[in-house]
């Protein structure tokens, strides 16, 4: 069985189709309302996003990053239409979904697929894997089961595990292997983009790496289109072209991944790059943090989001909310004073130059190790 087809891609994509989006939102919103009890008022709606227009280009690596709280999360499911946005629109290769009927819609569903965070909620235990990866092998395909069940074993294979692991249940695996699972679930409808909301931040590290390599993997061998939702730094840099940040609803700042994190124009986005540890003393400089908590999303700030904990907030920040200005072809920011603002923390993933003192220790062990090297028989 060959997983590629209509639906997937095994040769590279061309230039020109990297910059048609496959899917965008424009001016989106998501508001969660409460309902109000008996003896209580009706509290104000949670504006978990906030007028959002992004755009996925074909073939891309997009990432969105934020604090929690941020609406990340809450973006890509309404990008993948499993929530209902409250105001504006979300547009895949020209379809407005919310347009679509119910039979148009489920085709939809095949091609935009998510990877979720918890790889031992996402699965049900009550299922075999062979259950779970087929089920939507069997929604969209009329296949047979005994063609549904080689192209698990296949799947399997791709992600790597073992055909003979089907027949077992999703308790009998690993965080890691359970996240395989779920990668193959979603690789099942032949899908042509996956949303991964934090795929990784649930397992150990040294399964982190293996997990990203994988999707890398995948991206190019069957020519997908991924929205990644994460927190990690280093995997965003590792992983991605281009970079969202998020904050209270709304993105700061948009940019390809190298140019972000060599000179990060917002405030909110400097700050993040700012709490990255370093591994060396010597390497470490002082790094302006933010100070206070996220505002409540139900009683956001007035003008900039940002000014309760920016530590370049003036007047204008409080009253006027900022424009999404366009620093240069494919970045843009919005911030009032980013222009004054942008070395104040620039950089922070950058290595610095190393002390004397370091360079000089690093020269001795050097020369140490050089004489244990020559004094040996």
């Amino acid at each position: 069985m060959s997983l590629s087809g209509p639906h997937i891609m095994n040769t590279g994509v061309a230039e020109s189709a990297l910059e048609k989006p496959i899917l965008e939102s424009i001016a989106v919103s998501k508001h969660f309302h409460s309902e109000a009890g008996l003896f209580q008022r009706k509290k104000p709606p949670v504006q978990a996003v906030n007028e959002v227009s992004l755009a996925v280009r074909r073939g891309e690596t997009l990432a969105l990053v934020g604090e929690s709280g941020s609406g990340k999360s809450t973006l890509g499911r309404v990008l993948l239409n499993l929530l209902k946005p409250t105001a504006g629109d979300v547009i895949y290769e020209g379809r407005n979904l919310g347009n679509l009927p119910a039979d148009k819609l489920r085709q939809v569903r095949r091609d935009l697929q998510i990877i979720f965070q918890d790889p031992f909620a996402s699965l049900n235990p009550r299922m075999s894997v062979e259950s779970i990866i087929g089920e939507p092998i069997w929604l969209h395909r009329d296949d047979s089961r005994s063609a549904r069940q080689d192209k698990v074993a296949e799947l399997l294979r791709t992600v790597g595990l073992a055909p003979e692991h089907g027949s077992r249940f999703p308790h009998e695996f690993s965080g890691g292997q359970r996240q395989r699972i779920g990668i193959a679930r979603a690789l099942a409808s032949e899908p042509r983009l996956i949303l991964g909301d934090e795929p990784v931040s649930a397992l150990d590290v040294s399964v982190q790496a293996q997990v990203v390599n994988l999707l890398e993997d995948l991206k190019h061998q069957f020519g997908l289109t991924l929205l990644i939702v994460a927190h990690g730094l280093a995997v965003i840099r590792h992983m991605s072209d281009r970079v969202a940040v998020m904050y209270l609803g709304e993105i700061v700042e948009l940019a390809p991944v190298n140019a972000l994190f060599e000179t990060p124009f917002h405030p909110y986005t400097q700050a993040l790059m700012a709490a990255v540890p370093v591994s060396h003393p010597d390497l470490r400089r002082p790094r302006p943090l933010l100070g206070g908590d996220m505002p409540s999303p139900s009683k956001p700030p007035s003008g900039c989001r940002f000014h309760t904990r920016c530590p370049h907030a003036k007047p204008l920040c409080r009253e006027v909310k900022p424009v999404f200005e366009t620093v240069e072809p494919g970045r843009q920011v919005a911030c009032h004073y980013w222009r004054e603002i942008a070395n104040a923390g620039a950089g922070s993933l950058i290595v610095p130059t190393p002390s004397a003192a370091y360079s000089q220790r690093l020269n001795l062990f050097k020369s140490h190790q050089a004489l244990s090297l020559e004094s040996q028989p």
